[in-house]
């Protein structure tokens, strides 16, 4: 395979007879698959005019494996072969999870949102999906929720007929009140996009994680998000508050931060996922 033998080439600036990509899930935005070399797995994914995701994706596993805090895929490289981008990353064969495995992991992503920064944000935009994430830093949280998430995710459903007026103006409603309904945090790193799909167990039965949606932001999000599609086990959730307790009421909170993801959710796959906006709008 003449693509595989030009990467492994670039990543390793030696020339080799691995000429099969085994395929497997990548998602549903680029094409994945494992090879070898030199004995070892390797994962890689590619796709067309895909760069400039790559790097996001390559900044924000390395800052999110810098904080030694909770697993994360090394990065090999990531480059281009004619007009097809590639990011190549260790591969890590899913394993069964170990005795302690959702202790663990609400151990590790509590360390993780003790790394913390000036304001919310990021100093380089990003994609959740194949959506671009806006981080344009705020020094205060609602303004970087109501700004760089809620209003571009807002823009887009308008502009493909998904949102009327009246959804609009709950919205409006919704931004007047925020200040008074979301508590004051410093700003955690965030994984960004943390939900099942997004991690693995490792060859210890460890967590995992990786395809991050990285940037510093409001810790509730994050533990907000990983309800939303079937949620995490209760120890995860046990574990993370014994090592970093949430403020009182978080739950009442749940649904505001879930708009976001929720509104990804309407402008990557349809009207679908709008009732469940709307039904969080009612209740506020």
């Amino acid at each position: 395979m003449k693509f595989l033998n030009e990467a492994v080439r670039q990543l390793f600036q030696t020339e080799t007879d691995a000429n099969t990509i085994k395929p497997i899930g990548g998602g549903c935005i680029h094409q994945a698959g494992v090879f070898q070399h030199n004995h070892q797995n390797y994962f890689i994914k590619w796709n067309s005019n895909a760069s400039e995701m790559f790097e996001a994706e390559t900044k924000g596993l390395v800052l999110l494996k810098n904080t030694n805090s909770i697993d994360v895929p090394e990065v090999i490289g990531q480059g281009a072969v004619g007009n097809i981008d590639y990011l190549c990353l260790e591969y890590i064969e899913s394993r069964q999870t170990s005795p302690d495995f959702w202790e663990s992991f609400g151990q590790g992503l509590a360390e993780l949102h003790k790394h913390t920064a000036n304001s919310f944000g990021l100093g380089h935009d990003n994609f959740i999906g194949s959506l671009r994430q806006i981080n344009k830093k705020h020094l205060d949280w609602t303004d970087f929720f109501i700004n760089e998430r809620l209003i571009p995710q807002l823009k887009m459903a308008r502009d493909k007929g998904f949102i009327d007026d009246q959804v609009n103006a709950k919205f409006d409603l919704l931004f007047k009140k925020l200040p008074h309904l979301i508590p004051n945090e410093r700003p955690s790193l965030l994984h960004g996009d943390l939900w099942s799909g997004n991690f693995l167990v490792g060859d210890q039965g460890q967590p995992v994680i990786f395809d991050p949606a990285a940037y510093y932001g409001h810790r509730e999000a994050e533990i907000a998000f990983t309800g939303l599609f079937g949620g995490f086990d209760d120890r995860f959730y046990e574990n993370y508050e014994t090592a970093y307790p949430l403020q009182p009421g978080y739950k009442e909170r749940v649904g505001i931060f879930n708009l976001y993801p929720l509104l990804v959710h309407v402008n990557l796959f349809g009207l679908a996922y709008l009732s469940q906006v709307k039904q969080i709008l009612a209740k506020l």
